[in-house]
């Protein structure tokens, strides 16, 4: 594996860690800002909705640049966005850094992305893409717990000098370890917007974004769900979902190890065991060991399909940046669904509703990899229907029996 692809992880876990730092600094920073809770809460909001609106347009800025070049371009924004975020006085300034931080995260996922599949061989474009993508995996895994314990020891603005000083260390190791490549060969904007009407690319997305949602309806709430009805304390929590992030990063790598050759039968298989697990987590949700497991099964197979989903895009359109931004903010799509949707279903329903909601749309998901199921195993089938190989021994007895 090309040395750059991990220096790509850590630039993208650098951008998932700045992610995840509100979500671990909310009441520190209602109390610092003059606002509510529920107003820190809407900058998570405003930075996923950033990602998935403003990600495209910035690619699209930078699509002429060398790769490269491209990412030093987006570390300089995501940089602006952190400074101006730790050095907030008031509400309006924090939501506007969230925004510009948001718009540079999503564009640098669709770059990196990109570059990991020109410096990988063919048949290592999925691990290549795996690896980069464990840095989203251990900004789960590491991310939210470091900066929720630099900000709680030092202050919330500290947590996003951190943040800047981790970007700083990853736009050092970009310029010195990401070879100089001219930009990718493109016909021009409107070709590659042009990708964007196939059919089979949206029903791809719209796979990508279901997976997602899946998973993020019962991931948002899992705090709530193992204190209020599995009855974990609220210190066994945080080790919980350590074990989850860890989970996360095995599955990505198994993942990685077989998108390549066996896209479809993956996303199925995920989608199905996601649904059963989910299925399995709301039966169980008051009995600690098989509820756990379930939620150890979800890490396995719910966002860990990232390396297969994006196979499967690139397949269906192209390996451009603009095409793999536009899939990220598909994913943030799902992201937003998920927890939205979860949100509203504990209010009619209560807490298992999340689970129960994320399994039916693991199950709607299904449909939008059978196409590409059938058309994988119509590739492997050997040549010649069942009918014309039955047709052949038939014509030779017969031919036999003539004199």
């Amino acid at each position: 594996m090309p040395r750059a692809v991990h220096v790509l992880a850590l630039g993208i876990f650098a951008m998932v860690t700045s992610e995840f730092a509100v979500a671990g600094l909310m009441p520190q920073m209602a109390a610092g800002l003059h606002a509510t809770v529920p107003q820190i809460g809407y900058l998570i909001t405003a930075f996923a909705v950033a990602m998935a609106a403003g990600g495209p347009l910035l690619t699209m800025a930078v699509l002429r640049l060398p790769p490269r070049t491209a990412l030093l371009v987006l570390f300089a924004v995501f940089l602006t966005g952190n400074v101006l975020a730790a050095t907030a006085t008031g509400y309006g300034t924090m939501l506007a850094a969230r925004v510009v931080t948001g718009v540079a995260s999503q564009a640098f996922f669709g770059v990196a992305v990109s570059l990991c599949v020109r410096l990988a061989p063919p048949e290592a474009r999925g691990r290549a893409v795996a690896v980069a993508m464990n840095g989203l995996m251990l900004g789960t895994l590491l991310g939210l717990p470091l900066s929720t314990l630099v900000g709680e020891r030092l202050g919330w603005r500290a947590a996003f000098w951190a943040v800047c000083a981790l970007a700083l260390v990853a736009a050092a190791a970009t310029a010195a370890g990401v070879p100089r490549l001219d930009a990718a060969p493109s016909e021009g904007l409107r070709a590659e917007a042009g990708v964007l009407t196939r059919p089979r690319l949206w029903l791809a997305l719209a796979g990508s974004t279901l997976i997602i949602g899946a998973t993020f309806s019962a991931f948002s709430y899992f705090s709530p769900l193992l204190t209020g009805l599995t009855g974990f304390g609220a210190g066994t929590v945080p080790l919980l979902l350590i074990a989850y992030g860890a989970a996360t990063v095995v599955g990505n790598t198994v993942v990685g190890r077989l998108a390549d050759r066996y896209t479809a039968p993956v996303l199925a298989l995920g989608l199905l065991l996601n649904a059963l697990f989910l299925t399995g987590f709301a039966v169980f949700a008051a009995l600690p060991v098989p509820a756990v497991a379930c939620m150890l099964g979800v890490g396995l197979v719910g966002v860990t399909m990232n390396p297969a989903m994006v196979t499967r895009v690139q397949r269906a359109g192209n390996a451009g940046p603009l095409v793999n931004t536009v899939h990220s903010s598909f994913i943030t799509l799902g992201v937003i669904i998920g927890s939205s949707l979860g949100g509203v279903a504990i209010d009619l329903w209560g807490l298992r509703a999340p689970l129960w909601l994320g399994a039916a749309l693991a199950v709607a998901g299904l449909p939008t990899v059978l196409p590409e199921l059938r058309h994988a195993r119509g590739a492997a089938r050997p040549a010649g229907t069942t009918a014309e190989r039955g047709a052949v021994p038939a014509a030779a007895r017969e031919a036999a029996r003539r004199p």
